[in-house]
């Protein structure tokens, strides 16, 4: 499985890409559907035949607040459960996602320093949560290289001692808000869609080129499931590896973080749910997380709308409350 034929790799991609890519696309367009202003299909269908009144009013709720919602929670899904599969190939721990070395505690400080200074969500806050995370990133790469030779556990240890302090940052900052501040912080920190518009929706357009880049380094991931002194037995240059990927990893995690907030278990339910059924192969891997991690949470951002009776929760406590019991069960199931 993990060196599969040609052959079988293209019929396995051939049927799971399209399937993966149709229950994409359909969560997308649930997604368009569901709202508050009780809009069904038909008052879609007559909003493309024009006309005004009703018709600009839909168009306007379709295509400037629900589409930019559904991009960026497909986005966010795809982007945080390939960072978790990343993170798990070269840490070769399975409980392993791109929170673990401290990415999105960087990011949230960034974010919450923004909010505290009183900064427009863009490109104030934006900016900080995004430099957030790369030095936090950057600063667990150079401890590992320094001291600890790029070791998977020195890397572990390194991310998760910087994600307690930053943990602790944000403790102080929020002691440090106002009353209003603190409710608007705590909700992004819980994970937040709301923000999502047509005009910052451009921020996301290097995601692409980071997926196409984790996909053409597949077959070193797979190599690296060996061992480290196996995969460079067999021509891999691990150190060189692990920064491209971890670097890709950050840098587009860090986008979506400062876009959504904190969005936890994305990327350690989905990488571990596809492995289970698809095998360790990073060829299929990756390409499901991408499509399979999108559709995963527009449906929970599609929960997170349609639960409250009134107003909407934040998408975060829909993964936590979804992922948690999800997990436990995947992990039972992996050892019996």
């Amino acid at each position: 499985m993990l060196f599969q034929s040609h052959s079988s790799l293209s019929r396995r991609l051939l049927f799971i890409v399209p399937l993966l890519g149709l229950i994409l696309l359909l969560s997308m367009v649930a997604s368009l559907l569901e709202g508050s202003s009780g809009l069904g299909i038909a008052d879609v269908l007559a909003s493309f035949s024009g006309g005004g009144g009703k018709a600009a009013v839909v168009q306007t709720i379709l295509w400037r607040i629900r589409l930019p919602r559904a991009v960026l929670a497909a986005a966010v899904g795809a982007t945080l459960s390939l960072g978790g599969l990343v993170f798990q190939a070269r840490l070769g721990n399975p409980l392993a996602e791109p929170y673990i070395l401290g990415i999105s505690g960087g990011a949230a400080v960034g974010a919450i320093l923004g909010m505290f200074f009183g900064l427009a969500m863009f490109p104030g806050v934006t900016l900080l949560a995004f430099a957030g995370a790369m030095l936090v990133m950057a600063t667990v790469l150079l401890l590992a290289r320094t001291r600890g030779g790029g070791r998977s556990d020195f890397l572990l240890l390194a991310g998760v001692m910087l994600n307690a302090f930053c943990s602790a940052c944000i403790m102080f900052l929020l002691s440090l808000s106002r009353g209003s501040q603190v409710q608007h912080i705590l909700f992004w920190l819980m994970g937040d869609l709301s923000m999502a518009e047509p005009g910052r929706l451009w921020l996301l357009l290097p995601l692409p080129a980071c997926f196409f880049l984790i996909l053409i380094l597949a077959r070193p991931m797979n190599l690296l499931l060996t061992g480290q002194e196996s995969a460079a037995a067999l021509g891999v240059h691990v150190q060189r590896l692990t920064w491209v990927l971890l670097g890709t990893t950050s840098f587009m995690v860090s986008l979506v973080v400062s876009q959504s907030g904190l969005v936890g278990f994305v990327g350690l339910l989905v990488p571990h749910f596809f492995r289970l059924l698809l095998g360790p192969d990073h060829r299929i891997l990756v390409p499901a997380c991408i499509l399979g991690g999108g559709a995963y949470l527009v449906l929970c951002d599609l929960l997170a709308r349609a639960l409250p009776a009134g107003g909407e929760m934040p998408v975060g406590v829909i993964t936590a409350l979804v992922g948690a019991p999800l997990f436990v069960f995947l992990l039972w199931r992996s050892r019996t």
